[in-house]
Order: structure tokens, then sequence, then C-alpha cells
């Protein structure tokens, strides 16, 4: 559930970049390509669209956002020992990457024979 909603949020905050980006600061915007008269919607009612979408995502993206709080808490809440768990796999894939500390970096974890002594 929570991923659900994580994704919700971003879908929501792409759209609420493009109705912004789409909105000229001085209420040209969208607006100022229909400038004909005899468009369906008209010049006034494309922009109280862009405006009221802008507001609906907006208020969407607050709304799922404190409820993807929540539904994380619930959901840590009923798996406490997860967090455990998975401390116990970093701990022990840590351990197992670590070198042994007896070999010196670059060298044989084996043993090499001692060299034979030279004959004069």
């Amino acid at each position: 559930m929570y991923l659900i909603l994580t994704i919700l949020i971003v879908i929501a905050s792409i759209l609420l970049t493009l109705f912004v980006l789409v909105q000229n600061s001085k209420g040209g915007g969208l607006a100022a390509g229909f400038s004909s008269s005899n468009q369906i919607m008209g010049v006034r009612k494309t922009t109280d669209f862009v405006e009221k979408a802008t507001w609906v995502l907006v208020i969407s993206v607050v709304v799922m956002s404190v409820v993807a709080v929540g539904v994380h808490k619930r959901e840590r809440a009923a798996n406490p020992n997860e967090s455990e768990i998975n401390k116990d796999q970093v701990q022990r894939q840590q351990k197992q990457a670590e070198p042994s500390t007896a070999t010196p970096f670059g060298a044989s974890p084996m043993k090499t024979p001692a060299p034979a002594p030279v004959k004069k």
C-alpha cells in the first residue's frame, strides 16, 4: 500500500509541475493560445480549469503524503522485528565481506614454505 501511494504521489507531482509550467504568472499561460472567441471553453474557462486542476493536485499530494506516513507507521508496527532481521543480515554480509586480519593486503592466505638454504 505504501508503494502504491508513493507512486501516486510521484505521478501527481509530475502533473502538478506540468500544470504550473503551463500557467503564466501574469494570467496569460495556456489561455493566451485560445484568443479566438469561438472556442468551446473560452479563454476564461481554460484558465479556471488549469487553476482548479492545480489546486486539486496540490491538495491530493498533501493528503496522500499524510496517508502514506500513517500507512508506513502501521506497516512497521505490524512487523517490528523486520528491522532487526535486516540489521542481522547486513551484519552477516559485512562479516563475510571483511578480509581476515591475519593476512596482509595482497598476501596469499596460504602459508608459503620457507626458502631452501643456499649451498656453498
